[in-house]
């Protein structure tokens, strides 16, 4: 189940919180990326909205190893998959770029507000 996660916050887990950093030190580094959006700063943390057109955002790869950080993850940033309208953030598909301009598909959590 491993797939690609782009973060931009205080997922990293150089920076985790402690009440999400157990999950996060299971996250392996991929490497640092860019996607295209909006970065806020909302006071104890960061959200991104997507924006084709937008500024670069940078951030870094990870591979989650399995559904259970996913889920913890999803837990730790208010993403509930069956209710999307009072999520604070949603987990979508995007396109990152790597330094060497290849392009991946990952996983973000964009601000839901």
């Amino acid at each position: 189940m491993p797939a690609l996660l782009f973060i931009y916050g205080t997922l990293h887990p150089d920076r985790a919180p402690r009440e999400i950093a157990a999950a996060a030190h299971r996250l392996t580094s991929a490497g640092p990326a860019t996607i295209r959006g909006h970065r806020y700063d909302l006071g104890e943390y960061p959200g991104v909205v997507l924006d084709p057109t937008g500024p670069l955002v940078a951030g870094e790869l990870f591979t989650v190893p399995d559904a259970a950080t996913l889920a913890a993850l999803d837990a730790y940033e208010d993403f509930h998959p069956a209710d999307p309208a009072n999520s604070l953030f949603l987990r979508v598909e995007t396109t990152a770029t790597k330094p060497d301009g290849s392009l991946v598909t990952c996983w973000v959590y964009v601000y839901n507000r």
